[in-house]
């Protein structure tokens, strides 16, 4: 009930503004109601302010991308079902707004083209939050934070420390955090779809090394114990990872539901509960 008390209370602050933005337009200007040049113009920019939420909660859906490839964030289970932290985590947050939750699956960077484009609500896919990506979405708060490992072979000991990865060749998908952190080091960057393919690549021979979330790593060795592979460093410092959605005014009252329901999940201990389900540890607090 304290949520929905929320989610009323910012919906009706959002209409209020808009009538306010209405009437302060139309008493700057007699003539804007007719003009589509003046201060009535940017009306509809106004209650696209509000919008983000309402129209989820006009179409009782909360379409969230993420790829579906990425244990144990998003995946497949031996069944076929789409499970995960993610998958958990955007459920749950879609049941608090009230509405139904829907999965669009697909590759990172068309993941990421989809969300600018407003094809997709939010995208909740463990995604670390930079500046570069601020620059370009709104995020929630965090409800996950993560260290960066450099993986390599098992028989590899030529890397020891973030700084030995100059020269060598690595792989991640596009755009990601581990591919900026990994250039910005002088490694030189193989596009892949997904970590499965980065593991392929590296067990073969033809990248060095990959960077990627700690608990990915442990992920996958517990489903391949043999993997020929090792964590050769660690970055000390964990990002957080938070969900986003389109930047602007218009994910304003969006982002304030999904600030409260995470709120609420937090303190009743959904989290942690999801966190230790998926991951053997709480990744819901700052370590």
């Amino acid at each position: 009930m304290e949520f929905k008390r929320f989610l009323a209370a910012v919906s009706a602050a959002a209409v209020v503004c808009l009538l306010l933005l209405t009437s302060c337009s139309s008493k700057d200007d007699p003539g804007a109601a007719s003009s589509p040049s003046g201060p009535a113009s940017e009306t509809p920019a106004a209650s696209g302010t509000a919008g983000l939420l309402a129209q989820i909660q006009d179409k009782g859906q909360l379409t969230i991308a993420l790829e579906g490839t990425w244990a144990p964030w998003g995946y497949h289970d031996e069944d076929g079902q789409l499970v995960g932290y993610d998958v958990e985590i955007g459920r749950a947050i879609a049941e608090k707004l009230g509405v139904e939750p829907v999965f669009a699956e697909g590759e990172w960077s068309g993941l990421l083209a989809g969300l600018e484009a407003g094809r997709y609500d939010v995208m909740i896919n463990g995604m670390d939050v930079d500046e570069d990506r601020r620059q370009k979405y709104d995020f929630s708060t965090p409800y996950a934070y993560n260290r960066t490992v450099v993986i390599v072979r098992a028989d590899d000991d030529s890397i020891q420390s973030m700084e030995d990865l100059d020269g060598k060749t690595t792989a991640n998908t596009m755009s990601s955090t581990y591919a900026n952190v990994a250039e910005g080091y002088g490694a030189s960057v193989t596009p892949v779809d997904d970590f499965i393919q980065t593991i392929e690549l590296l067990t073969s021979g033809r990248i060095d090394a990959t960077l990627n979330a700690e608990v990915s790593f442990y992920d996958y060795l517990n489903i391949h114990p043999d993997a020929p592979v090792k964590i050769a460093c660690v970055d000390p410092d964990s990002t957080q990872v938070a969900i986003a959605m389109p930047k602007g005014e218009a994910s304003d009252a969006l982002r304030e539901a999904i600030d409260q329901a995470l709120a609420e999940l937090a303190e009743d201990g959904t989290l942690t509960r999801l966190s230790t389900k998926y991951f053997n540890t709480d990744i819901s607090k700052a370590q």
